[in-house]
């Protein structure tokens, strides 16, 4: 009997060590069934365009059709409830922002979802700084103007974000703060219908990443004022950052992907390697830079760690201007 112990000790650590090889077998081999959904809780901005950028290389990549969705409203919270209620077996993914991952924990009275227990990151895939632009028709021609023709007639001047919440939203809420001046907040549901506005002088001025305005810039129809990043922009050097003016001014506007909180480890790390992949391919990182994206492909945990202090960061700001849900 004790003779046949160590051959039986033998058989059950070979039949364990099978049993962890096709585990982690399974764990690198994981891919969806049926099609994949992304879904972006906003229209009309570059977090649909980075989704549309992703979604064919990451069809390639997994072997099943990725469809994107557009399911905008409350913020963004619609989107992302969706998405946090969704069964977490890999098949639906959130495009994430600033507003219904970190804002709006602070900016509504009642979140429908909890952004750090009911959704899994998977990567943070780009941060950019926010232009401070204003119709080119307006007259205005620096942050300075802006200010003081508010303050002179603060009923006639407003300004328009890409939704409720947004960092489109809070850091004109910044600015109005800092500078002393009243402006009439007027949220749209994306970046297309605010710029249209804006171009047309419905709106007096706006925050919004390079990626949707830099055409009309170019092209004379749009002013920029200023960033709102530590940095200027390499691309336009004689335009001043806010924080040249208003001391530690800083609003840095970001996306992420994530899955419905739950998702398997090994459904996460897919995804994150498929998608770092994408992002790191250069016809990708080129489209995104010039959108003045800088690209992160961050891992799972620096994604969490990021939008815990950024959840702490904005409900500071939300404080310190009293800004609420409107």
């Amino acid at each position: 009997m004790i003779a046949q112990l160590p051959q039986r000790l033998f058989i059950l650590g070979a039949a364990l060590i099978g049993i962890i090889s096709s585990g982690h077998v399974l764990a690198q081999d994981w891919s969806p069934t049926k099609p994949v959904r992304i879904v972006v809780p906003i229209v009309g901005s570059t977090n649909d365009v980075l989704a549309r950028l992703i979604a064919p290389k990451l069809q390639d990549a997994i072997g099943q059709a990725v469809v994107v969705e557009n399911k905008p409203g409350a913020g963004g919270n619609i989107g992302a409830n969706e998405v946090a209620k969704s069964a977490p077996d890999g098949h639906t993914l959130l495009i994430g922002y600033n507003g219904p991952l970190a804002i709006n924990v602070g900016l509504f009275d009642k979140m429908p979802y909890d952004p750090l227990k009911d959704l899994a990151p998977i990567t943070l895939a780009v941060k950019s700084p926010q232009y401070l632009v204003v119709p080119a028709s307006s007259g205005i021609t620096s942050v300075a103007d802006l200010v003081a023709k508010a303050k002179a007639s603060p009923t006639k001047y407003s300004y328009g974000s890409v939704a409720l919440g947004s960092a489109s939203h809070l850091t004109m809420e910044m600015l109005k703060s800092a500078a002393g001046f009243h402006m009439t907040h007027i949220p749209y549901r994306g970046a297309g219908p605010a710029v249209t506005d804006l171009i047309g002088g419905t709106t007096q001025a706006a925050f919004l990443v390079p990626g949707n305005v830099q055409q009309f810039v170019k092209e004379g129809r749009l002013r920029l004022l200023a960033s709102t990043g530590t940095k200027r922009f390499a691309s336009s050097p004689d335009v001043p950052t806010l924080n040249e003016t208003y001391k530690d001014f800083e609003a840095t506007s970001w996306i992420g992907l994530l899955a419905p909180g739950g998702t398997p480890t090994p459904i996460i790390d897919r995804y994150n390697r498929e998608i770092v992949k994408i992002l790191n391919q250069p016809d990708i990182r080129k489209r995104l830079q010039e959108m003045e994206f800088e690209v992160i492909a961050s891992s799972p945990k620096q994604f969490s760690d990021w939008i815990k202090t950024e959840i702490r960061r904005w409900g500071t700001v939300i404080k310190a201007t009293g800004t609420k849900a409107e």
